[in-house]
């Protein structure tokens, strides 16, 4: 038996900017991306802290080292420019696996999106 289980978080970043008139997704400073161990095309679900909107997009590599946390398309609607999300994937396993694994939980500065010694 499979089940669903946290995989990866980023925690608490902050929304650096919204383009609504494109076609999806979330942009992702590189550098984040690798600490959380997302890949570009991954499916995510977005948590705003500011308004409590919860919704799925997927995930495009932002310029490394950049801090670029960037909401496009339908999803730009759902936050404002500097509202603090945490951005979270799943991934399905084995249940006994699931007793070990360890997911990929990162906490960067919220207010320059770099990660923390």
């Amino acid at each position: 038996m499979k089940i669903e289980v946290l995989k990866s978080k980023l925690h608490r970043v902050k929304v650096t900017d919204a383009h609504l008139d494109y076609i999806g997704s979330i942009e992702i400073d590189e550098t984040l991306m690798e600490a959380a161990n997302l890949i570009e095309g991954e499916k995510v679900t977005i948590v705003n802290i500011n308004n409590g909107e919860r919704f799925e997009t997927y995930v495009i590599t932002g310029k490394r080292n950049s801090g670029t946390v960037s909401l496009n398309g339908p999803a730009a609607r759902k936050v404002q420019i500097g509202d603090i999300v945490i951005i979270i994937s799943y991934a399905q396993i084995e249940f006994e696996e699931a007793k070990q694994f360890k997911p990929w939980v990162v906490f960067p500065d919220e207010k320059t999106n770099t990660l923390v010694d």
